[in-house]
């Protein structure tokens, strides 16, 4: 079983970007909605995503927190493609910006289209314990904010948040 350890955290500078040494772009969708996960209807999250020249579907246990299952299948650009027409919601769309700092690898996500605007890290991590270096560009942890989550996004993007949702 795959289990990932992640922790997410909102950006507060574009100081990260002196450091990035790599650009992905990615789209992604997913073939189920958040209110199946809140409802108990699924207990995973289905994802479909183009990264870069690569595609893979994607299924993560909806448990929140930094800690959770996770499935990476690859998949044929065009299966993907026609899979992402099926996909329930909006899509994501983002560059993904690698940094390493510390000792680790960042993945700093600039959300486009309706979630323009929106900028988070997150960093993979061994153990849940595993301590990391915190950029100076790094603000608040929002890993257990499930509005922040891929999925959520999908549905209820960064635009139509109102101030108390973005505060």
């Amino acid at each position: 079983m795959a289990l990932e350890i992640e922790r997410k955290f909102l950006v507060t500078s574009d100081a990260w970007r002196a450091a990035a040494h790599a650009v992905v772009p990615m789209a992604q969708a997913y073939l189920n909605d958040m209110a199946a996960l809140d409802s108990g209807a699924q207990k995973a999250s289905v994802r479909v995503r183009i990264e870069g020249e690569a595609a893979f579907v994607n299924i993560k246990s909806r448990a929140l927190g930094h800690t959770r299952q996770e499935f990476e299948l690859p998949l044929p650009v065009d299966d993907a493609h026609a899979l992402l027409g099926l996909c329930v919601g909006g899509r994501v769309e983002k560059r993904r910006h690698l940094v390493r700092h510390d000792g680790h690898l960042w993945e700093v996500d600039e959300f486009l289209g309706d979630n323009a605007g929106l900028v988070v890290a997150e960093i993979e991590l061994g153990a849940p314990d595993e301590a990391f270096g915190r950029p100076d560009w790094l603000g608040e942890e929002v890993t257990d904010r499930k509005r922040y989550y891929n999925l959520a996004l999908a549905t209820h993007p960064f635009s139509r948040w109102d101030a108390a949702e973005r505060a």
